[in-house]
């Protein structure tokens, strides 16, 4: 059976080994135990994760800066795509937004990963051109 609950530091390590098996998924040192518990504390109930028997199968990394909400890794194992694991999570994620007055959300993505974009746009989110995100090691 599978189960939907907040993401805690708990599940972590098997977190970070189905981002690490997921492709178009990024990883980077913003992605450590200590990056990614910091963020949850500052963040909660807007992360998920899917367990199916204990094992996780799908995870969302959502967030926000009390300005936008942000959505940085979504992931399911590839065996249990297309059961609608990943819009569950998205759908609690952008609950857990809007529960503390978020009214947007933006999403980041690999230019090259059609297959998520293709996901994104079917939810009926805007593929931008409009726009870019840079980045600086600070």
């Amino acid at each position: 059976m599978i189960t939907i609950h907040p993401f805690t530091i708990v599940e972590y390590d098997a977190v970070i080994a189905l981002w690490q098996q997921c492709e178009g998924i990024g990883l980077s040192d913003a992605d450590e135990r200590d990056r990614i518990e910091f963020y949850l504390e500052r963040n909660p109930r807007t992360s998920f994760i899917a367990q199916d028997d204990g094992a996780v199968i799908g995870a969302i990394l959502c967030g926000h800066d009390g300005h936008r909400g942000f959505i940085h890794h979504l992931a399911v194992r590839s065996d249990y795509r297309r059961q609608g694991i990943a819009t569950q999570l998205v759908v609690r994620g952008l609950d857990g937004l809007t529960a503390v007055g978020i009214r947007k959300c933006h999403l980041l993505i690999f230019n090259k990963n059609e297959s998520g974009i293709a996901f994104w746009q079917h939810d009926g989110w805007e593929l931008r051109q409009d726009i870019n995100i840079m980045s600086k090691h600070i």
